[in-house]
């Protein structure tokens, strides 16, 4: 006997009446209880799908899950309803198993699938690895690694190979982990390079050093925190004489400055003009760098102010010097940056070769200047053939260059481009369907899983009010992600297979296979103590270990 809870019945205790057939000794027990509620549970289906709809889907947390529920005359605690999240997983995991024949001959009827392959991690964590088809953008599956190399992302494949088939093509970054368990295991797919992690990938090499030279300047001389205490200070003079604001106003938009307010101009003057070198630091359009380049923007930003400040300070527009003081205690502030030889020569170095990275931006039409999707740009569409006759020309151009032979900078970036060409610029895909031949160019992107797992962080933000990805990816079952799948209406129509909810679909999954695939679940990669981490992460640690063994016993 057992008190059960459900949504649409209530609380009530159930006591079973278990019959056992004396030849075969089969157990027989209540079929209409065993659709409601698992067998030795508490809880029914219809609740375990609602705190597991509520928690993935709707990204409620464990304390508005439980008050909502206790709105609908069901008791339980926040720890109840994480169990019930997990075990939604588990159960909506081995569903999509069952229906993978029922995928496979839904997405065989398109002419296949499109495998998108991407992991995502923070610090330490184990990776998240997921799997989408980008024709009908259905995730496949899901997989934590303790690292993204080739032993470990073969099985995964090896799992996806043996649910859904062979893939049409695939879609990755260029990690040598996922090039290697993707030749393994589908050696004779055609296998395509991401033109944006390609794009990035080479920018980072090319322009990474003189970038990161002009941060740790920046940071060295802690401009920033310089410019907002005076900016602070401004602010404060500012509030107490308004008709500033009005007299600026008024200057910008060529109306005439009021003499009266000269005497006030040098204060709201500063102000605006810090504020305007400090919204450098967020000038971009959401790609990232090098695509981006927010620390290039405000150094450039701080140079003007500085020109600007020089040209302003021996104006006194009411006769007093003392009223240009705002303007000389940001020069001052910013003079031990404007003598930092090593930044200006970074700064010049870098925009030189910008020039030569935004030409193959261009040639490649990713991530363009003018875009405002930032990470969710596809890129310009055009025939894949026009886009590798321009990044042809792009190659002559730069090999041409009288500084190519000493230049190991572009010289690299001719390697990267000649390594990963046929996996860049391949000819679309034929493939039958039932309706008779379809031509398929793959997406030349893999901006479909950046997209989902933003998506994935946002929730967790939502849930627990936490930027942090981090515990996220050590605690959650690697199938989460799959409940992404109920918000496209084909899957669920497929998952479903003609019953009318999901809680029937849970209903029919033998409570071993639950158990089974619960315990597994919970096997994450993630085992190691926190405290071990640091240890296992030095260089020389085994040395380290021996050398205190020794030592101890000595």
């Amino acid at each position: 006997m057992r008190m059960v809870s459900t949504l649409h019945v209530g609380q009530f205790r159930a006591k079973e009446v278990f019959l056992i057939c004396e030849s075969c000794t089969h157990t027989y027990r209540s079929d209409e209880l065993c659709d409601l509620v698992p067998p030795g549970a508490n809880f029914g289906y219809d609740v375990i799908t609602y705190a597991g709809q509520a928690l993935f889907l709707r990204y409620r947390n464990e304390e508005e899950v439980v008050a909502e529920l206790a709105q609908k005359g069901i008791q339980i605690s926040p720890r109840t309803v994480s169990m019930l999240g997990m075990k939604f997983i588990v159960y909506l995991a081995i569903a999509h198993q069952q229906r993978a024949p029922e995928i496979t001959a839904d997405m065989q009827s398109r002419g296949g699938y499109i495998c998108h392959l991407d992991a995502t991690c923070e610090g330490r964590d184990p990776l998240l690895m997921s799997s989408i088809d980008s024709l009908s953008e259905i995730v496949l599956g899901n997989v934590k690694l303790p690292a993204e190399d080739e032993k470990h992302i073969v099985p995964f494949l090896e799992r996806i190979k043996k649910a859904f088939g062979a893939p049409l093509a695939l879609v990755h970054d260029m990690g040598s982990g996922i090039l290697k368990a993707v030749a393994e295991v589908f050696p004779d797919a055609p296998d395509f390079i991401c033109h944006f992690h390609f794009l990035r990938d080479i920018g980072k090499d090319f322009l990474g050093v003189e970038y990161d030279t002009i941060r740790k300047r920046l940071r060295h001389h802690g401009i920033s925190g310089k410019l907002h205490y005076r900016a602070k200070r401004l602010k404060t003079a500012m509030d107490e004489k308004p008709q500033s604001i009005e007299a600026l106003e008024a200057g910008i938009k060529g109306a005439g400055m009021p003499t009266d307010a000269f005497e006030l101009l040098p204060v709201v003057n500063a102000y605006t003009l810090i504020q305007w070198a400090l919204r450098g630091k967020t000038e971009g359009h959401g790609y990232g760098f090098p695509f981006d380049r927010t620390y290039l923007v405000f150094a450039k930003r701080l140079r003007q102010l500085n020109a600007d400040i020089e040209r302003i300070k021996i104006i006194h527009l009411s006769g007093e010097w003392r009223d240009n003081d705002p303007y000389f205690k940001i020069h001052t502030a910013l003079q031990p940056l404007m003598k930092d030889w090593a930044l200006w020569k970074a700064v010049d170095a870098l925009e030189e070769k910008i020039v030569v990275f935004e030409k193959l931006r261009k040639a490649m039409r990713i991530a363009p200047q003018s875009g405002r999707h930032g990470l969710n740009d596809e890129g310009k569409k055009g025939n894949i053939r026009t886009i590798e006759g321009r990044v042809k020309k792009f190659r002559v151009w730069l090999t041409r260059r009288k500084d190519y032979p000493k230049n190991s900078g572009v010289r690299k970036m001719i390697e990267q481009i000649d390594r990963y060409w046929e996996k860049l610029f391949a000819d679309p895909i034929i493939v039958q369907t039932p309706s008779g031949p379809v031509l398929i160019q793959p997406q030349r992107t893999n901006n479909i899983l950046e997209q989902f797992f933003r998506s994935l962080k946002r929730a967790n933000r939502r849930r627990t009010g936490n930027a942090s990805s981090s515990r996220m990816l050590r605690t959650m079952l690697a199938e989460t992600p799959l409940v992404r799948n109920l918000e496209n209406s084909h899957y669920t129509t497929i998952l479903l297979n003609g019953k009318t909810s999901i809680e029937e679909v849970f209903a029919e999954i033998e409570i071993d296979t639950l158990r089974k695939e619960f315990r597994k679940a919970q096997d994450s990669p993630e085992r190691i103590p926190a405290e071990l981490k640091p240890l296992i992460a030095m260089p020389d640690f085994p040395e380290k270990l021996v050398n205190a063994v020794e030592k101890a016993a000595a």
